[in-house]
């Protein structure tokens, strides 16, 4: 979908890192709108999440359309999705504060984050040993795993976020701790090898 939509930006002057930045803003702002965990402010936080993840796809379509693609975009692109994706899940914990989880809901979003956030870095540390061109995880039946955050605007607006927040305490735990065995493993076979 992003692809006819980002086609006519092509030599306007408007650049992937600008998409880039305003994927920051937007995520940043649902984020931030999370932190109330009331449904009015869940609701604007599921629709601006849901810009936020367009975003994020379509400053990678600009780039390949327009041959834009740089190393510096790319470093720009995978800081930004991993600080906004990151704090997305500590701002659920910020607002489940006033559900049943009460006050362990705040250092739940915080584990939940900062186990996304090594996911996301490790992941991309073992992308880079193995080959560039391949993902540590690929996708199934031409979905990423990057799609599934589309389903986050919908969980907001249905203000189902409680277990949201329990769920990707225990996915994002699970998976930081299987891609670091991997990360690990592949380095001690690359330094054997060598």
């Amino acid at each position: 979908m992003a692809r006819p939509l980002v086609r006519p930006l092509i030599g306007t002057g408007i650049t992937p890192n600008h998409l880039t930045t305003l994927r920051l803003i937007v995520g940043l702002a649902s984020a931030a709108a999370l932190v109330p965990g009331t449904p009015g402010w869940n609701l604007w936080a599921g629709w601006l999440w849901l810009v936020s993840a367009f975003l994020d796809r379509a400053d990678g379509e600009l780039a390949r359309l327009g041959n834009m693609s740089t190393p510096g975009g790319h470093v720009w692109d995978t800081f930004v999705d991993i600080t906004v994706n990151s704090v997305f899940f500590v701002a659920i914990g910020f607002g489940q504060r006033q559900s049943i989880l009460g006050d362990f809901a705040i250092p739940l979003g915080f584990v939940a984050g900062l186990s996304l956030f090594l996911c996301s870095y490790w992941a991309m540390s073992l992308e880079k040993r193995i080959d560039h061109a391949k993902k540590a995880y690929s996708g199934v039946w031409g979905f990423d795993f990057d799609d599934m955050l589309y389903l986050m605007a919908p969980l907001c607006w249905l203000d189902w976020l409680m277990p949201v927040l329990v769920g990707a305490v225990v996915g994002t735990v699970s998976m930081a701790v299987l891609t670091g065995w991997r990360l690990r493993r592949l380095i001690v076979l690359q330094r054997s090898a060598a």
